[in-house]
């Protein structure tokens, strides 16, 4: 096929781009912004443009489909070229899911933990030589790309997101893609995080079971109260439900252990997160047809594989963590794990707010009593990062102070006075825990944790 890439350049695009490359297709594309490391990959394929821009002379009968990424705009003239003659125009999940009509499509969605229990999966099946495609949203270890295709593999993984499939098809992604098995991890309600209203958004995820093939199976987190009412709504007919819970575990000397019979399974990874994503996986592998110990042998090394409770440093007395602040529920949640897992320490959680975000009252009100099971608070409202003059950062420390509802509570709106407060903390008896917006990162982690351990 020749096949022609408008927005090239994107995290998925250029990565799908690549490998039909790599199939023999005859693939061109475009972008006005090309940034690392998309650049040199391209470049790397020989699918790097000439020139940035949109060109409409790029668009010609012989091409056979055109994938559309969403860093274009409806009115982009090499889109409204590929209209005008009538070309097949793609989203990129529009088209992986045509390319793989002949393989067992397992999807994986979720407010949460979708990417988690997608490496968890890809890790145990390439553990044990099983074949399989995928199509990721982070860069995973052990995977060099964020796309694998082949006309060989029978069974493709699919990271499915509840966002907008294209400028011009308004349709979720993770609707496109028809699964035999789907996964639902589970659904939260985030403020903001979505251009619909709390309503609209669980209905996509009703939406989703039903786009489930005949026969195919549906497995879900029984523990997520929203996710049961909505698996409860949809139709019982057509599919397998196949619902998981917390597994049985304990915690010695600071490492978890799952209970599998009279057996004790050691895991890298701890929190009731992590734990309830190995469940999952474990259930999509059992009907993938692993096998219970060859899948638990698997999990043993399994490290996260992005920012999840991720370890930064320690010293004899003391660790220091860092992890994505998705969500107040993701906050409270990875504050209870490092609780949980080391009971006799102290806990310092530092986030970093967007001072726009919390300007809106809505905003901040998901946030109360989210980190009351930590010792310390400190919250950083970056000065330097406010371009708005009309926000005045000394109005923000009481609605963050109230909303935060916590008697040890610092409120810093400088990266040096958390320096300050961190060299001046006696750190002996305590942990610490970055919770780090993935849109908003002064910090250098890795100093400040040195910074902690100084004043043992």
């Amino acid at each position: 096929m020749r096949i022609h890439f408008i927005a090239i350049g994107g995290a998925v695009m250029h990565n799908l781009a690549i490998s039909l490359a790599g199939q023999g297709h005859q693939v061109t594309g475009s972008d006005d912004q090309i940034v690392e490391p998309s650049k040199s990959k391209l470049r790397n394929a020989k699918l790097l443009p000439e020139t940035l821009g949109w060109f409409p002379d790029n668009i010609t009968e012989d091409i056979d489909a055109v994938i559309l990424g969403m860093h274009a705009e409806a009115t982009n003239s090499e889109l409204l070229r590929a209209q005008e003659l009538n070309i097949k125009i793609y989203s990129f999940p529009e088209f992986i899911q045509e390319l793989s009509q002949d393989k067992t499509r397992v999807v994986i969605a979720g407010t949460y933990g979708k990417t988690t229990i997608m490496s968890m999966i890809m890790h145990v099946l390439k553990k044990l030589g099983r074949g399989f495609d995928y199509l990721v949203g982070a860069k995973l270890e052990g995977f060099d790309s964020l796309v694998k295709l082949t006309t060989t593999n029978k069974i493709i993984l699919l990271e499915g997101d509840e966002y907008y499939a294209s400028p011009i098809d308004h349709r979720s992604k993770f609707h496109l893609f028809n699964p035999n098995i789907a996964l639902i991890s589970g659904v939260e309600w985030v403020e903001g995080s979505i251009n619909i209203d709390k309503e609209e958004y669980f209905k996509q995820f009703e939406t989703f079971i039903d786009t489930i093939v005949s026969k195919g199976t549906l497995i879900y987190n029984k523990e997520n109260a929203n996710l049961r009412e909505i698996v409860e709504e949809t139709s019982e007919c057509k599919i397998n439900r196949h619902g998981y819970t917390l597994p049985e575990y304990s915690i010695n000397k600071g490492i978890t252990y799952l209970h599998l019979g009279e057996d004790r399974i050691p895991l890298q990874v701890f929190g009731k997160l992590n734990l309830s994503n190995i469940a999952g996986a474990y259930t999509v592998c059992e009907w993938l047809g692993v096998k219970k110990a060859d899948f638990y042998d698997a999990i043993k090394d399994f490290k996260s594989s992005i920012r999840y409770l991720e370890f930064v440093a320690s010293n004899n007395e003391s660790v220091v963590y860092q992890d994505y602040l998705y969500s107040p529920y993701k906050l409270r949640t990875s504050i209870h794990a490092v609780k949980e897992q080391f009971p006799e320490q102290g806990l310092v959680t530092i986030i970093e707010l967007n001072p726009y975000d919390i300007s809106d009252k809505n905003f901040l009100y998901q946030y109360k009593d989210a980190m009351k099971e930590s010792d310390h608070i400190v919250v950083l409202v970056n000065r330097a990062a406010i371009k708005d003059k009309n926000i005045i950062i000394g109005n923000l420390k009481r609605p963050v102070e109230d909303a935060i509802n916590h008697e040890n509570f610092t409120f810093l709106t400088e990266v040096n006075s958390l320096e300050n407060y961190l060299d001046s903390f006696k750190s002996l008896g305590y942990n610490l825990l970055f919770m780090i917006s993935p849109n908003q990162n002064s910090l250098n982690i890795a100093s400040l944790a040195d910074t902690f351990f100084k004043n043992h």
